[in-house]
């Protein structure tokens, strides 16, 4: 009788059910996981999302615009800049316009890789060390789903920037007040700059969501889980930090 009443929890999810339920019910989500650990929903959202932003860019602010608001959150490559020769100078913006549109038109490939990456981690980090069961495939796939929620982090930054954030505020890197580092000041540090940024309201929670999915997927403690995702987060910020401060 408790196997009959059961059942209905084993049900499989859509693609789209997975995708709201990230949001409204994640351990639906992940638990489904189990059952296959497919994530080409949250690829195509991503590719998307990838692809709109970078419209949103180009079309409301410029990649030569992006470079130089850049170059003006950082005092020492700006008067660097402005000693070049005027040709050089031309030449060395027009390149990195070329280069920042496509990185930004790309994110979504680096966004894969290093979501690889830190799968692959938090992976042998559970099984190995706190003697989960997880498949590579199903960490991977927590992760996918857990990022869903940065989207709307992008979703807002569209939004601003189509009802007519001014292009000279516009930042890449940080766009969308979301985090701590949106409002330090321009003559803040940089390496608390890099990481304030990553104290986001959106990435807490794509922290949260992931926890409780390789915690699932694994078969292991919440406690467990947090130590792993949440350590290799923390090795990561600082690690930007340290490469900010230098």
């Amino acid at each position: 009788m408790a196997d009959a009443i059961s059942q209905p929890a084993l049900i499989p999810l859509s693609e789209g059910q997975r995708i709201v339920d990230t949001f409204v019910a994640p351990t639906k989500t992940f638990t489904d996981i189990l059952r296959k650990s497919s994530w080409w929903g949250p690829l195509i959202i991503l590719i998307v999302m990838s692809v709109l932003f970078a419209f949103a860019v180009q079309t409301k602010v410029g990649w030569e615009r992006v470079f130089e608001n850049n170059l003006h959150q950082n005092p020492k490559q700006e008067e660097r800049f402005s000693q070049m020769p005027p040709e050089q100078a031309e030449t060395t913006k027009a390149i990195s316009a070329k280069i920042t549109a496509a990185v930004t038109y790309a994110y979504w490939a680096f966004a894969l890789l290093f979501t690889a990456i830190m799968s692959l981690l938090v992976w042998a980090t559970v099984n190995f060390g706190f003697g989960g069961t997880a498949k590579y495939g199903q960490i991977f796939a927590v992760h996918m789903y857990a990022s869903l929620v940065l989207n709307l982090k992008y979703i807002l930054a569209v939004i601003s920037l189509f009802a007519g954030l001014a292009p000279d505020s516009f930042e890449l890197q940080n766009s969308v007040g979301t985090n701590i580092g949106f409002y330090l000041s321009s003559d803040a540090p940089r390496w608390l700059w890099t990481f304030c940024t990553h104290l986001d309201v959106f990435e807490i929670w794509s922290l949260v969501l992931s926890v409780i999915g390789v915690a699932i997927v694994a078969k292991v403690a919440r406690g467990k889980a947090a130590a792993a995702v949440v350590g290799w987060w923390l090795v990561t910020v600082l690690l930007l930090t340290v490469v900010a401060a230098i």
